[in-house]
């Protein structure tokens, strides 16, 4: 079924859900973007309707998914222009702006407009995210299906009852990618250290976070069964978890690391 999307925002993200939709089957004529800057125009399919306000939208234009993707340090100035479709029972607002609480949509939409709130991860431009949404009581199923679909198109979805859960969401997936950049960053220094060359260093620590991230999506067995594998006893890997698992080793650190994440995102979202 055709689903009319107004796209607020079409910068890294708003982008990548952009090209997600259409590699997904969204007719380009189903599409309005409202973008105050430059949209880059390459490689996007004709009929889509581009606008720097939402003035420039047709008349009489009836969203049936307002998607905002600007920066939530401007949401305050720009979502209330959009409450004027909040009268349509049918319109679902999704927000994908890290911090902005249903609260604030609320506030500023109208207490009876249906509103979504999704934690997305910088993977979904690749198609490869994973993104937990949360809803209102005013969304009906047929909306959650709306914008499940829609960010499926850049990866996994997953539901929370609780907009609260949504701290810890930003904590582990929303943040994560940085985590595992600097997993490769820290192996590659470490590979210099004991004597390789930077560039093969760089290149290896690369090559297996991503190999093993591919090999841990792809197989059934658990994180520990896979890493349980590749441990012998008295090898290597034996030698090296022994210090990564110790009582002071990555395990406390990580959950140190999730906790102050949960905690700033709880404070800017105070």
């Amino acid at each position: 079924m055709a689903t009319a999307i107004l796209l607020v925002g079409c910068g890294k993200m708003g982008r990548a859900l952009l090209e997600g939709w259409l590699a997904t089957g969204t007719a380009a004529t189903d599409v309005h973007i409202v973008e105050p800057g430059s949209v880059d125009q390459e490689g996007l399919p004709a009929g889509i309707g581009l606008h720097q306000n939402i003035d420039g939208l047709p008349e009489n234009y009836s969203p049936d998914v307002v998607v905002f993707a600007v920066k939530p340090q401007i949401m305050g100035e720009v979502a209330p222009a959009y409450k004027r479709f909040a009268g349509n029972a049918d319109t679902v607002f999704l927000s994908i702006a890290a911090g902005r609480t249903i609260g604030f949509f609320e506030g500023a939409l109208g207490s009876d407009a249906a509103i979504v709130r999704a934690m997305p991860n910088t993977p979904a431009a690749i198609r490869r995210g994973i993104t937990v949404l949360c809803a209102n009581s005013h969304v009906g199923e047929d909306a959650k299906k709306i914008c499940a679909t829609l960010l499926d198109a850049v990866g996994e979805t997953a539901w929370v009852a609780e907009e609260s859960l949504l701290d810890a969401v930003t904590a582990v997936s929303g943040s994560g990618p940085a985590y595992i950049f600097l997993l490769s960053e820290a192996m590659a220094a470490a590979g210099i250290k004991v004597g390789l060359p930077a560039d093969i260093a760089e290149r290896l620590a690369r090559a297996t976070v991503a190999g093993a991230g591919e090999l841990l999506r792809q197989s059934s067995d658990s994180a520990g069964k896979l890493r349980q594998n590749v441990t012998s006893p008295g090898g290597t890997t034996e030698a090296a978890l022994s210090v990564l698992m110790a009582g002071d080793g990555l395990i406390p650190l990580m959950e140190k690391a999730i906790k102050a994440a949960t905690d700033r995102s709880r404070e800017l979202a105070g």
